[in-house]
């Protein structure tokens, strides 16, 4: 059981104009993987904001934190940049894998800027903001998840 924070990133869900479908979608995936979600979030695209909810989740035991949302190249989509300033270091390998598989399902994926870093203890997974493709995303990197967590907070391995 992995303890899991959802973050959705999204000007429009947390003002409520519409409403949030990528942070139960993700839910959904981690409930399916056995993963626990102890805290949800939704926060607009604001970098000062994603910032303060990922540091939030870290102190609060959230082992993992997937937020949903913020991606793109849109000038409002800041969610790396704000992980990326909380971070003690980025995991490229996570956001290359991503793009690399979604680009077989879409070629507007070469425009995402998913990735994973550590914040504190605590591994951050930004995936795409529409459901499909945040749930899809998680599944291509869902089993180096648990090993990943497992090594950044500094717990014993079988490698």
């Amino acid at each position: 059981m992995i303890p899991t924070g959802i973050i959705t990133v999204s000007d429009r869900a947390s003002a409520n104009v519409y409403q949030d479908l990528g942070g139960p979608a993700v839910r959904g995936a981690v409930a399916e993987r056995g993963w626990q979600t102890i805290a949800e979030a939704l926060v607009s695209d604001d970098l000062e904001k994603i910032a303060q909810a990922v540091r939030s989740f870290a102190k609060q035991g959230c082992h993992l934190i997937l937020t949903t949302g913020g991606t793109g190249i849109a000038p409002r989509d800041v969610t790396p940049e704000a992980i990326r300033s909380v971070a003690s270091l980025e995991i490229p390998g996570f956001g290359e894998s991503m793009r690399m598989q979604s680009l077989r399902l879409t070629p507007n994926a070469i425009l995402s800027r998913c990735l994973a870093a550590v914040v504190e203890n605590s591994l951050v997974i930004a995936l795409p903001g529409k459901p499909q493709g945040a749930v899809e995303c998680l599944g291509f990197v869902a089993d180096a998840i648990p090993h990943t967590v497992k090594v950044v907070r500094n717990e014993p391995t079988s490698c």
